[in-house]
């Protein structure tokens, strides 16, 4: 906060009528202790996947391409290998099995060979005694590239030479555009997307590359099992779609490649994607010794996805009341280099495009394009972010427009249970949008300072030069949604197993499977609490997350965890609780062992044409999220300080109100950074800033206090009502901070970040 203290976060709660049902009252589920990883973490206690060590354990090394598009014409290992303590160098030819792998699609090159496609891809990789024997001896790989011209516009990216010569997203049911480039292209036409309205309003936003900016760095270490298997521990986001991508490039069955969950500093979706596993694993095969690996700060930003930066042409058409009667909304997302999640995130940008309102006609063009930038992926919100963004930004130039206050105009039009969103989806949970708008709006706001003041409390803090003389103040809306869980038919599951036995004193000891990762969230919490509330003990014992002993979890994603490792862990606690019964509530020396797995309700594509759902649903639910921020700008020196922030959100039900607020306050603090100065810098490909020195993330100076209200309305095909939180904070507060500036400084702002330039002279 601006006075150097810590941000705190005021929380209310609003409990809005629940069906009845019991499993749905509030208490239903145990009160959670404190985060079972907090002291550790605090104290640096903590083992994080950088921390971890074996004996005779080896370095890994990556060597990246310095190109952004090159073809590979020869490679020289000879002074490499003679370099000292030097165990291994790799290439492509050493990849046992498949030479490719993907999220979704297997279109990316465990090392490259032919060519490389962005600056950093990996090209070999050494294993040596020390970490920088391994840095020294790649630097003695001579590679010969032939460089060539990257395709750097995304924009124009369908209309120049296409960077892979395998269209590797045709013949997956989406639509099969035959423009170069192109990952996914999806056309949502709703109504008639030719309505006119009393008043129309039009602009064209822009959002940078933004980085996860997590501070645990791609990391992990790999055991040869000396069986010709390999264990492989790593902080990751989902343990088993990692397995199902190593274990065929290493040509080993799934069985033999087990992935086991490292201390995690964050993933924000930049975990999703394979950074290190296949190569740590290639090189303990190899040299029959466990090789660890960590990133440097610099590789670890070319070794991950990041978000998609978006150019946005939209069009909102509205009557005389404010009505809106047509959105129209063309997106272009960079997706780089290769896949990954790109297909998904253009159906969030284009399903959420129109917001949390109920809109009778649209049009929404989503086109995501291969490019030699960076590769981009998942990152909190997906794709609802970039959408929000722009389409607040309309919906205040509606309400200036038609002089309308901007939070009347969103109630006006606010979505609710029933309506139906441009797919063709009718809303049957719960979303409570009207009353998360009136909880955000009656939140006080914060008296002006006076001036002067201390600079540390002025736009720009110690940094400001003047007295405030020109500080303009300024208080923005946005309000947004997004899906909870996958999507579009996927197969979305997660398993849980519990064992019960008695210790030494004879007590029932339950010992709970779960391999839902842990990546800050306080998803333990949760499974912890479920194991209690359901089988009526405190002696629960969470084992380690792996491969090796359940089923997938899916991934720590999507808003997910919380719903589905609920369902799970509830589905097994309950079985073994009734196997109990049956042997009439003794174990008498046994034990009791059941594995369950949790679906949500059954999703199904949307047709590759229209944009229309093919089923009753697309997506299982949605949250949403309001903000209200108050900022001020020093319209001398283009310097801006976020003074508050108000939210409101749907939270279906809250199981631990503390973590949900931590949730509400870290989002924000990323939508603050994408709004205010995170932005990866690219020329040609090429990545200018990728160090937290030049890289800027918002820190404890930053983040003003945040004031939340948690709308209580239980989701009835969730367990215990319980919605995800962790990305409508992130969605809308962006939008929000932007639409504050706005009014600060009167200009439009249709690029986030805002940089000083962009407000300055006013």
């Amino acid at each position: 906060m601006g006075d150097g203290t810590v941000p705190r976060m005021h929380q209310r709660r609003a409990t809005t009528t629940a069906p009845a049902r019991p499993e749905l009252e509030l208490g239903r589920v145990v009160p959670a202790e404190r985060r079972l990883d907090g002291v550790p973490k605090v104290t640096g206690q903590f083992a994080y996947a950088s921390d971890l060590s074996a004996a005779g354990m080896l370095w890994g090394h990556t060597l990246r391409s310095p190109h952004a598009h090159a073809r590979i014409r020869a490679l020289d290992l000879s002074q490499a290998l003679a370099q000292p303590g030097v165990h291994a160098v790799l290439t492509h030819e050493d990849v046992p099995g498949q030479k490719r792998y993907g999220l979704e699609f297997a279109d990316q090159p465990v090392l490259a060979f032919d060519r490389v496609r962005y600056y950093g891809e990996p090209v070999a990789l050494v294993a040596a005694e020390h970490p920088e024997q391994a840095r020294r001896a790649a630097a003695r790989i001579r590679v010969e590239y032939e460089p060539l011209e990257p395709v750097a516009d995304a924009p124009r990216a369908t209309e120049l030479p296409p960077i892979h010569d395998h269209r590797w997203t045709h013949g997956h049911g989406y639509l099969d555009d035959p423009r170069p480039n192109v990952v996914r292209s999806l056309v949502i036409r709703h109504g008639d997307p030719d309505a006119g309205g009393d008043v129309s309003v039009a602009g064209v936003y822009e959002l940078g590359m933004q980085d996860q900016a997590f501070l645990g760095p791609e990391s992990g270490l790999a055991v040869p099992d000396g069986d010709g298997g390999v264990d492989i521990y790593v902080a990751t986001q989902w343990l088993h779609v990692d397995r199902d991508q190593v274990a065929p490039c290493l040509g080993l069955r799934p069985e033999q490649v087990r992935l086991h969950l490292a201390g995690v500093g964050g993933s924000f979706g930049g975990r999703e994607d394979l950074s290190m596993q296949i190569h740590a694993a290639l090189l303990a095969l190899r040299t029959n010794r466990p090789v660890k690996m960590v990133y440097s700060r610099e590789e670890s930003f070319v070794g991950h996805v990041h978000r998609h930066p978006a150019r946005i042409e939209a069009e909102h058409r509205a009557d005389r009341d404010g009505r809106l009667v047509c959105v129209r909304m063309r997106i272009v997302l960079d997706g780089g280099a290769y896949a990954s999640s790109s297909a998904a995130v253009t159906s969030n940008a284009a399903c959420f495009a129109c917001g949390p309102y109920a809109v009778a006609n649209a049009l929404i063009e989503a086109t995501s394009v291969y490019t030699n930038n960076p590769p981009c992926g998942a990152m909190r919100g997906f794709g609802a972010v970039q959408t929000c963004f722009a389409a607040e930004a309309q919906m205040d130039k509606l309400a200036a427009a038609l002089a309308v206050d901007p939070i009347e105009l969103r109630l006006r039009n606010a979505l609710a249970p029933g309506d139906t969103l441009p797919t063709g989806q009718r809303v049957s949970g719960s979303l409570p949008v009207a009353e998360v708008i009136r909880r955000c709006a009656e939140l006080p706001l914060p008296e002006p300072e006076e001036l002067p003041r201390d600079a540390i409390r002025l736009p720009g803090g110690a940094g400001n030069t003047t007295r405030g003389e020109g500080v303009r103040r300024g208080v923005g809306f946005a309000l947004g949604f997004k899906n909870l869980c996958f999507s579009e038919g996927f197969d979305d599951y997660c398993a849980a197993r519990v064992r019960l036995f008695e210790n030494a004193g004879g007590e029932l000891v339950a010992e709970v499977h779960c391999a839902a990762a842990e990546v800050g969230q306080g998803v333990t919490n949760v499974i912890a609490q479920v194991a209690r509330t359901e089988l009526g003990t405190e002696n629960v014992v969470l084992a380690p997350h792996t491969t090796a002993t359940v089923d997938s979890a899916g991934s720590s994603s999507a808003s997910r965890m919380t719903w589905m490792a609920a369902g799970a862990i509830r589905l097994a606690c309950r079985a073994a609780r009734e196997e109990l019964e049956r042997r009439g509530g003794a174990l008498a020396g046994g034990e009791i062992g059941v594995e369950r797995v949790y679906r949500h309700p059954r999703t199904w594509p949307l047709d590759p044409d229209t944009g229309q759902i093919t089923g009753e649903r697309a997506h299982v639910a949605f949250a949403c999220a309001a903000m209200r921020v108050v900022v001020e700008v020093d319209a001398e020196l283009g310097l801006t300080r976020v003074v508050w922030i108000g939210a409101a959100q749907d939270v279906g039900r809250a199981l631990n109100p503390q973590a949900v607020e931590g949730q509400i306050e870290g989002g924000t603090a990323q939508g603050l950074g994408l709004a205010l100065m995170e932005e990866i810098s690219t020329r040609g490909g090429l990545i200018d800033n990728a160090s937290f020195t030049d890289y800027l993330i918002p820190t404890a100076l930053d983040v003003p206090p945040v004031e939340s209200v948690l709308v209580e309305d239980p989701e009835p095909d969730a367990p215990y009502g319980v919605k995800g939180v962790g990305e409508p904070p992130t969605v809308v507060s962006t939008a929000a901070i932007a639409s504050a500036l706005r009014d600060a400084t009167g200009r439009e702002l249709a690029r986030v970040p805002v940089r000083p330039d962009d407000v300055v002279g006013l």
